[in-house]
């Protein structure tokens, strides 16, 4: 037929019963497979449709999909993985390939894993299925007809028959391809209501992340103009630096006088604490405390003596009251005779109780014949257990019938319910209907709103972010221009002050009064711009020297500080000396001078010094070539013997400094302009910025508005579905109730058959059952009676038994006494004569006592009052000696602390030295 593809080869190797690579070759035509059953024909249909993509294992009559690999028989072992390759014949080129034939293999391992591949080449399921899309070959159509499937087909539903005409109308792809288009566009959609939350989400945080900009690039300017105070503050911090150091000096000169007067006082003080020490030893050499010592412990010996005799005293006494009196016997006899009586009439009593008990054993014996005539009047009838089951048969009817009334009526009640809950259930619908689709109005009238005011705000946002710009750049330029007049008056006050020094070095004002003075050399030329540090290391002292105009004026300063009012150098213009030609090299041609004559004093300080633009080691290599002295640009200097790297100037002439000054001007009024246009650029950012938050605003409104109308819209779409759900759910509860409605109806009227002869047969089990009970109740209280006498009788005869039993213990405890008595008596007697006589010896003894322990006391008290003299004289010595302890203590304290502080003024002196020395290394660095 026109348009058709065909097979050409199929390869089986490990499918199901080919263990063995099987190549089938199907020639154009009808091709039969014939064989018996069993040998395998149905499997080779089932490895064309595997081959084409079949998932499902019922597909290739399998349990899992595994079960196609070969699974071995007896005599040959199972494989581990199945593979199949199919041949197609594409000379027409229905498929969409430049190939011929197109191979289509697939490869399934036991662990699971699978593997397609297209000539050869590995590729997906996906590729195959699109490949064979639109030959009508394919694991989803129906060109595979397998056992049983004829009948399927014939026996099929309406709608999926309709299937299959549509997979033979080749309308099944394009219908595939639709639901996957409409899919893929759903996904779009949602990707796209993602990308809209992204965007408002984005638009929310661009302002903070154009606040952390903009202090990121006013961060530079900060820094700068931080460099340019802390130069400022540097040139501030020397004077201060210089005047701690002289503070400092006096103070360890101060502490230095304390230690010394306070090392002299505490020799003083050792020799005062040596001598009394010595009269507090010679205090100690009376020694009354062993004479105390003996006479107290005599004296605690004397009272335990004492102690000991008046408890032999009592002991005595206690021992005469312990013999025996005569009451004690006649009282004991007494006791006898009353014990003698008493058990008598316990014996009485106990013999009055035997009839009683009698007549309360023939009650016991009656009680127990009339409990055996009730037992076996009740086996007779049947017992309790037929009374029992028939009341019980009918309070069980009764029960369910009334449960069943109930659960009618709850039905009853449970169906108007659900058709009350029907017609809400509808009535809400309705109103969610109503509101779903004012909601989608709104959501419309949003989504139109959106796209104008996202152009507003983009607009309002360009033109703050330009002028955000436009301010930042201004504010960069007013820092600049703040650094740059910061530096500038930094450099003119430092210049000032460096001057200011150099004067007050060189004596210049000391000698303000002379005539002729001209200041100092500084102030009297100008060095060429970054030659200051070389032509201040080539003059060296003689830039503190005082500059006169001639010859007197220099004899007059001389003078002056020969008679005290300073010291200093002097260097006097004479303007007949011709200045010496200076060499191309030399330091001179860096000056330029000011007045009339310097120049021939220039020409005798500079004339025989060079300078070069390079560093120490070319300075070195021209001072050993020529032999001359050579500096640096950077104020090195070498030749002459005398070598040194770097200088300490500043660079300060008066050219320099109104230089300084005039730049600080120019950069006052550039700040002030800066400042100027920085305030309007200001107010049109601030007017920028209320148009940003307004636009803003009005977006945020907005895309509020349109948040809250999509999750409302949510939200009724889910009441909605909940509406129905609930519906389809009251549905099958009231066809549920009407089912069981009818089942408890008939079962109601069942029961209400069967009650009355159950209802009579109960009366008569509760008539037999009345009497009965009647019976056993009074056999109940004859019982209890009957017991109670026993209990009763019981407890009478157990008290009289333990009444006896007391009675013949105590009589046998006073007739032993009374024996023991009468041997007791003879040796008090004896006793009596002893006590009387030890008695006398021990009160001699403590008259005795009391006399030696009134002598001791008068020693005591003599030996004490010595010894409390003695006391406080030692007391008033050793406060003197803790005192001046005290008072060396102290003194060593307060010397520690004055060598604390000392050694601190010390560690902050060279602080001060080493802040003094960086500080003036920075101004030196950044001035230059």
């Amino acid at each position: 037929p026109e348009h058709a593809v065909y097979l050409k080869t199929l390869t089986m190797k490990g499918f199901k019963s080919f263990a063995d690579s099987i190549d089938l070759d199907l020639e154009p035509g009808v091709t039969v497979v014939v064989g018996p059953n069993g040998s395998g024909k149905s499997n080779v249909v089932d490895a064309i449709a595997w081959v084409l993509g079949a998932q499902a294992p019922s597909s290739v009559r399998s349990q899992k999909m595994d079960d196609v690999i070969f699974a071995g028989t007896s005599k040959r072992p199972a494989l581990g993985r199945a593979e199949v390759s199919l041949v197609i014949d594409n000379s027409d080129g229905i498929l969409p390939t430049e190939f011929n034939e197109v191979q289509i293999s697939r490869t399934l391992f036991r662990s699971g894993d699978s593997e397609y591949a297209l000539n050869g080449v590995p590729c997906r399921l996906l590729d195959i299925q699109e490949l064979l899309s639109d030959s009508g070959v394919g694991r989803t159509q129906h060109v595979i007809v397998s056992q049983g499937q004829i009948d399927a087909v014939l026996n099929a539903r309406p709608e999926d028959r309709r299937l299959i005409i549509e997979e033979a109308a080749g309308v099944l792809k394009f219908r595939k391809r639709r639901e996957k288009a409409q899919r893929r566009l759903a996904a779009t959609e949602a990707n796209l209501t993602r990308i809209q939350d992204l965007l408002r989400e984005v638009r929310r945080q661009l302002r903070p992340l154009e606040k952390q900009a903009d202090a990121a690039r006013r961060h530079g300017d900060v820094v700068a103009e931080l460099h340019a105070c802390q130069v400022y503050l540097a040139g501030r911090q020397v004077a201060t630096l210089r005047k701690k150091m002289d503070t400092h000096a006096q103070n360890r000169r101060d502490f230095t006088v304390q230690d010394r007067d306070m090392r002299s006082s505490l020799s003083t003080l050792d020799t005062d604490i040596i001598s009394l020490e010595s009269d507090l030893s010679a205090q100690g050499a009376v020694d009354l405390g062993d004479a105390l010592a003996r006479l107290e412990g005599l004296s605690q010996r004397a009272d335990g003596a004492r102690n000991l005799i008046d408890e032999r005293l009592r002991g005595i006494a206690r021992e005469r009251q312990a013999t025996i009196d005569g009451d004690v016997v006649a009282a004991l006899r007494a006791e006898v005779a009353q014990l003698g009586t008493e058990l008598g009439d316990v014996d009485s009593q106990i013999l009055a109780l035997a009839p009683e008990q009698e007549q309360l054993a023939l009650g016991e014996q009656r009680l127990t014949e009339d409990r055996s005539t009730l037992e076996l009047a009740l086996s007779a009838q049947g017992g309790e257990s037929a009374e029992a089951a028939a009341a019980g048969r009918a309070a069980e009817v009764r029960g369910e019938l009334a449960a069943l009334r109930s659960s009618i009526e709850a039905a009853g009640s449970e169906l108007t319910g659900i058709g009350t809950r029907s017609s809400d259930l509808d009535t809400r619908s309705h109103e969610l209907k109503e509101r779903q689709v004012t909601e989608r109005s709104h959501l419309d009238d949003a989504v139109e709103r959106e796209q104008a005011l996202v152009a507003t705000a983009d607009s309002a946002a360009t033109a703050h972010m330009a002028a955000q710009e436009a301010l930042t750049t201004l504010q960069a330029e007013r820092a600049e221009a703040d650094a740059v007049h910061r530096s500038a008056t930094a450099r003119h006050v430092a210049l000032a002050e460096a001057l200011d020094s150099a004067r007050a070095a060189a004596g210049a004002d000391d000698l303000e009064e002379l005539d002729g003075l001209l200041g100092t050399l500084l102030d009297v030329v100008a060095i060429e711009p970054g030659w200051e540090s070389a032509v201040e290391a080539a003059l060296g002292e003689a830039l503190s020297a005082v500059v006169v105009d001639s010859n007197d004026a220099g004899r007059q300063a001389l003078e002056a500080f020969a008679n005290g009012r300073g010291s200093g150098s002097v260097i006097a213009l004479d303007p007949l000396v011709p200045p010496a030609l200076p060499s191309p090299d030399s330091v001179i041609s860096r000056v330029t001078p000011q007045r009339p004559g310097v120049a021939g004093v220039l020409s005798r300080l500079l004339g025989n010094i060079d300078a070069v633009d390079g560093d120490w080691r070319v300075a070195l290599d021209r001072s050993l070539d020529t032999g001359r002295v050579v500096v640096t640009k950077s104020g090195d200097r070498i030749g002459g013997g005398f070598w040194r790297l770097g200088t300490s100037g500043v660079g300060a002439t008066k050219a320099a400094l109104d230089e300084a000054e005039a730049a600080a001007a120019e950069a006052q009024a550039h700040l002030e302009r800066c400042e100027v246009e920085l305030a309007s650029a200001s107010e049109e950012v601030g007017r920028c910025v209320v148009a940003d938050r307004e636009a803003a605003s009005a977006l945020d409104t907005n895309d509020a508005a349109l948040t809250s109308t999509t999750e409302a819209l949510h939200q009724i779409d889910a009441q909605l579905r909940q509406i129905d759900f609930e519906r389809d759910a009251l549905t099958t509860q009231q066809s549920e109730l009407e089912v069981r409605l009818a089942r408890e109806t008939d079962r109601g009227a069942e029961l209400d058959s069967l009650l009355p002869g159950l209802e009579s047969a109960e009366a008569e089990s509760a008539e037999r059952a009345r009497e009965l009970e009647a019976t056993r109740k009074t056999l109940a209280e004859r019982g209890n009676a009957v017991a109670e006498q026993r209990r009763d009788f019981e407890v009478r005869t157990a008290s009289l038994e333990e009444r006896r039993g007391v009675l013949r213990r105590r009589l046998g405890e006073v007739q032993d006494r009374l024996e023991r008595l009468a041997v007791e008596q003879t040796e008090a007697e004896r006793k009596r004569v002893v006590l009387d006589r030890t008695e006398a010896l021990t009160s001699q003894v403590a008259a005795l006592l009391e006399s030696t322990i009134q002598d001791l006391t008068v020693h005591l008290d003599a030996r004490r009052e010595e010894r409390r003299a003695q006391s406080a004289i030692v007391h008033e010595l050793t406060a003197k000696l803790e005192a001046m302890r005290a008072q060396r203590s102290s003194t060593e304290q307060e010397l520690r602390e004055v060598a604390e502080r000392t050694s601190r003024i010390e560690i902050d002196e060279a602080e001060t030295r080493l802040r003094l020395e960086s500080t003036t290394e920075m101004l030196r660095r950044d001035l230059d």
